[in-house]
């Protein structure tokens, strides 16, 4: 014991210097224990927490002991519990708890499009029919099933329409994707559609000017540019999706090029980039370079050109997260520190954390931050070694171009694959041939486009960034069609990605041979991934749909109705059956588990065998052999959320419920929030 004791202080010592990017790490594990709790802490719980880590921080920050960095990731841990607790209460808003159909007010605040590709609306200022202030959502989100002519949405204008809303989906498996949190930090309190023409009640005002002017350049550019092209330069200028068709989305998915369309790092880093080598040129050819630090002067106004297209964005998650990383960048080029180092995506992420903790549960955080982290460690290792990249300027950039596009398809294929159950199989390919058309011709041309729109000659630099994005998108819908293009993956267990994650940053921030000890993590993440099991029943919330597995796949109990469910089931379990083809299964599986959808088939309910589990989505009526079989019907789905159910030993079914995985935290329990 004492020779471990004194084992631990030298593996620190050995790391002094080294040990800031392991701050963002800690702080996320802070961020993670605050999610995975199933109970709401109380709020004193939060402040001790934040109290408590802050001030052992301040005491061993410049200590000289050797355990003080031992402390100061202990206190850094129970900071990222208070700061995620803190933003959970701060955005907190009531939250519809029932069905409600009526008329709609509010202000519109974002348009986007589902997954059905419906255009869909955001509206703040939510006044709703009979319903007090204080449990009126702060935000709904609307999409729009509108068969008729209707009024345009426009950014600001208040408008009122007729629409079924209700409280935000929970999970729809035990243990999924938990769109009630995730909504929760969205200030959604409810969602729905409205089949009914808009109505203008209040013309936009100017309380969201930018808002007004990113969509008046979004007009602009589909003025400029028709069709598809002008959607997906819309989408990378100002981040409006809002006219991209579904099937271009799925095949930029295919071929991993989706990353193309998000204002994140990528186009973060090639606008600023191209304004700080245009600025230094301009700077360059004037007096002023003789006299001033024009490089600095260079990093200064690309700051500025960041922050503009980040205002003119939208300002979403993953185009702040994309700012806070090239600001650092650019402020260190200004006090004469090395831009692009680990210290330095280390700064961001500690920033992007405490502004948003929410953030890191998501994939944009896991991959922006992969992808950095990994391009960083792989080009300083070999800046710092004997081995260099080709002298040969061309060959110097094909060279670099291949090996970044290889690094970060590396770094993010596990959070992708753990999150879109995908691989695209020529996604190296497609992004060798379609990235370097990004730097060189698409972002150069955008910026030109948008700086002459004031002349009123756009068009001159829109029509060349039309070119290459026609190139991208053939190059997308090309490949998307290539036989193997896309090949399924099951959905990991709750530990994989963690564990794929700490090994890999400690593989990477780990100073000396003890590095190669993070492989242990990644090779156990593995070995559990390759051998996790699928819930073999699953039951969607409210009884409306049953999946449960065969040896061809997973069988619906619907071909039709509940898609979105029926679509991550099918995504989660890595087989790659349609919804109409998994019920085409469904006679194989009809002999365990037996589904009653509706009222009409309830009503007719006329017993079941024994041993049998009946599903139902309406209440059934009493029936004698009912005692001889497991019976979950509407009145007992209601509070319980999805379900996953297996059968036991003694053939008995055992039901793991949503709700229960889910906990009793501030986005999925009235109760909970009434109390806090």
């Amino acid at each position: 014991m004492a020779r471990v004791r004194s084992v631990i202080p030298d593996l620190l010592l050995a790391q002094r210097g080294g040990l800031f990017p392991f701050v963002p790490v800690c702080l996320g594990l802070g961020i993670g224990l605050f999610f995975a709790l199933r109970i709401e802490p109380p709020t004193w719980v939060l402040i001790a927490s934040g109290t408590s880590g802050g001030m052992t921080l301040l005491l061993y920050l410049r200590s000289r002991s050797a355990l003080a960095p031992l402390m100061c990731a202990v206190s850094m841990v129970a900071l990222g519990v208070a700061l995620a607790g803190t933003r959970a209460h701060l955005v907190a808003g009531p939250v519809l708890e029932w069905r409600y159909y009526g008329p709609v007010t509010g202000r519109v605040v974002a348009i986007d499009r589902s997954a059905s590709d419906a255009l869909r609306i955001t509206l703040d200022r939510v006044w709703l029919t009979n319903v007090p202030l204080s449990e009126t959502p702060t935000r709904v989100r609307l999409s729009m099933h509108i068969t008729s002519e209707s009024l345009t949405p426009r950014p600001g204008m208040t408008i009122m329409t007729t629409a079924h809303l209700g409280p935000p989906g929970g999970a729809v498996e035990p243990g999924g994707f938990d769109f009630r949190r995730h909504a929760w930090f969205l200030r959604l309190g409810a969602v729905g559609y409205t089949r009914v023409p808009l109505v203008l009640w209040e013309k936009a005002g100017r309380n969201r000017p930018m808002f007004q002017v990113r969509m008046a350049i979004s007009a602009r550019v589909q003025a400029a540019l028709a069709g598809e092209i002008g959607a997906f330069a819309t989408a990378i200028i100002t981040g409006d999706r809002s006219a991209i068709p579904q099937p271009v989305l799925q095949a930029l998915r295919d071929t991993n090029l989706a990353h193309l369309l998000a204002i994140s790092g990528l186009h973060m880093g090639l606008v600023s980039a191209f304004a700080f080598a245009l600025l230094r040129l301009g700077l360059l050819l004037t007096p002023i370079g003789l006299r001033w630090p024009i490089k600095k002067i260079a990093a200064a106004g690309a700051l500025g050109v960041a922050a503009i297209y980040l205002a003119l964005s939208g300002g979403n998650v993953a185009t702040e997260r994309a700012f806070v990383m090239v600001a650092v960048m650019l402020l260190a080029v200004m006090v004469d520190r090395r831009a692009i180092s680990l210290r330095a995506v280390a700064l961001a992420a500690v920033i992007v954390l405490a502004l948003r903790p929410e953030a890191m549960m998501g994939p944009g955080f896991q991959m922006s931050f992969a992808a950095t982290t990994a391009l960083v460690a792989v080009f300083g290792a070999i800046r710092d070694s004997t081995h260099e990249l080709p002298r040969h300027r061309v060959l110097r950039g094909v060279a670099s171009v291949v090996l970044s596009s290889a690094v970060a398809g590396a770094a993010t294929a596990p959070v992708a694959m753990a999150h879109f159950n995908q691989v695209a199989q020529y996604g190296l390919v497609a992004n060798l041939l379609t990235v370097p058309l990004m730097g060189l011709v698409v972002i150069p041309a955008a910026v030109l486009g948008v700086l002459l729109m004031p002349l009123g000659l756009e068009r001159l630099g829109l029509g060349v960034m039309g070119l290459g994005l026609d190139w991208i998108l053939a190059v997308a819908q090309h490949m998307a069609k290539l036989d193997g293009a896309v090949r399924p993956v099951m959905t990991p267990g709750a530990s994989v990605l963690p564990l794929i994650a700490l090994g890999c940053l400690f593989v990477v921030v780990w100073q000396g041979r003890g590095r190669w000890v993070g492989l242990g993590p990644v090779a156990l993440a593995v070995l559990l991934w390759s051998g996790a099991d699928r819930p073999p029943i699953l039951v969607a919330e409210g009884g409306t749909l049953v999946g449960v597995m065969t040896d061809q796949g997973r069988a619906l109990s619907r071909p039709k109705g509940s898609g979105f469910v029926a679509r991550v089931w099918l995504e989660n379990d890595g087989h790659g059956l349609s919804q109409p083809a998994a019920a085409d299964l469904w006679a194989a599986a009809r002999g365990q588990v037996r589904h009653i959808h509706g009222k009409r088939n309830a009503a007719t309910f006329d017993g079941c065998n024994a041993g049998e589990l009946v599903i139902a989505s309406a209440d059934l009526p009493d029936h004698p052999t009912a005692a001889r079989c497991t019976v979950i019907d509407a009145p007992m789905l209601g509070p319980l959320g999805s379900l996953a159910v297996t059968r036991g030993v003694d053939d008995t079914w055992i039901i793991e419920k949503a709700r229960d995985r889910s906990g009793a935290r501030l986005w999925n329990n009235q109760a909970v929030r009434d109390a806090q």
